[in-house]
């Protein structure tokens, strides 16, 4: 048994504490359901749960301090008793559209871009569930890869993932004219104000959320020193390098673009960074930086334990984690 604000709720064996929420019509937070947002975080009042993942890099340690665990990774071990602000669901609306475009990016990358049927209001760096009609009710959640458009029109990257149906049918059919969903937003990875040099990292099609974030700001008299590492295996993984030139040019303020690539030979002939993107991040960072980290946990993960280690205030980090989902 668990109480939501005092108010009684019955969890099924092997149930995380949202899922239970979601089945009575609670309206819980959450956005993307698999411990990578911290949208659903609640505060423990009494019991005890078994967490599915870590979430010491999602949640700062002053919420580990105080309690706060994530709704979508805790499975209760005893009865339990939470605290949640219900009215922090971010405001959200399920809007049509068809499918305009498809773009390949790389071998397993592939640009949509969806004409919506209506404006979607969103922050570059947030994310949306996207559904095609081709696949009934399954969405999955991808970051869009451009500021909100007055035309209305948006785009993702979305990565082929070995059992993924929709991430498969993106990558390997012609969807043009298919009807489509998106419903959000969500996430809190945004550009937020401040002086400060920013260092971005991406890791895959984590680059969606970070050329978002830097098209949107390159548009405005934006002063601040840029960092940009993109992480890929090899050049071949590597994609949108003219649009990543062109907002180097436009930005007003030095921009430093390193891509870094890991699963080379000695005998390759690349002449830039190797090795995992982490690695090649401690130089780069300040105390007073900001960060915008999004691709794979383990990328994620690392990457915010170097700029822990370097002085940078937890609270000056933000993060995307590109949790893979292979289930239909």
């Amino acid at each position: 048994m668990a109480h939501i604000n005092g108010a009684p709720l019955t969890v099924l064996p092997r149930e995380t504490l949202l899922q239970a929420a979601l089945r009575s019509g609670v309206d819980f937070p959450h956005s993307c359901r698999v411990g990578g947002c911290a949208t659903c975080k609640c505060r423990l009042v009494s019991g005890r749960v078994r967490e599915l993942t870590q979430s010491g890099y999602v949640l700062s340690a002053a919420e580990l301090e105080q309690g706060y665990i994530l709704a979508c990774q805790s499975v209760p071990a005893t009865d339990i008793a939470v605290e949640v602000d219900l009215a922090a669901r971010p405001a959200s609306r399920r809007v049509t559209g068809r499918v305009l475009a498809q773009q390949r990016l790389t071998h397993d990358i592939t640009l949509l871009q969806i004409q919506l049927d209506e404006g979607l209001t969103y922050k570059a760096g947030q994310f949306a569930q996207l559904g095609l009609a081709a696949l009934g009710e399954h969405a999955r959640s991808y970051s869009f890869a451009t500021p909100m458009q007055a035309d209305a029109q948006v785009q993702f990257f979305v990565r082929k993932v070995e059992g993924g149906a929709l991430s498969t049918l993106i990558n390997e059919r012609d969807l043009t004219g298919v009807a489509a969903i998106v419903e959000g937003p969500s996430g809190d990875c945004w550009l937020r104000p401040g002086a400060g040099p920013l260092v971005m990292v991406a890791g895959g099609s984590g680059l969606a959320p970070i050329l978002a974030m830097l098209l949107d700001a390159a548009q405005t008299a934006n002063t601040r020193p840029v960092t940009l590492l993109f992480g890929a295996r090899t050049e071949s993984d590597l994609y949108a390098l003219n649009e990543i030139e062109a907002i180097r040019q436009q930005w007003r303020a030095p921009f430093t673009f390193m891509p870094v690539l890991s699963a080379l030979s000695g005998d390759d002939a690349w002449p830039g960074a190797r090795g995992m993107v982490g690695d090649h991040l401690p130089v780069h960072i300040g105390e007073a930086a900001q960060a915008y980290l999004c691709g794979p946990p383990a990328m994620v993960d690392a990457c915010t334990a170097a700029l822990l280690a370097r002085g940078v205030a937890h609270e000056h980090i933000f993060a995307d984690r590109f949790i893979t989902i292979r289930r239909p």
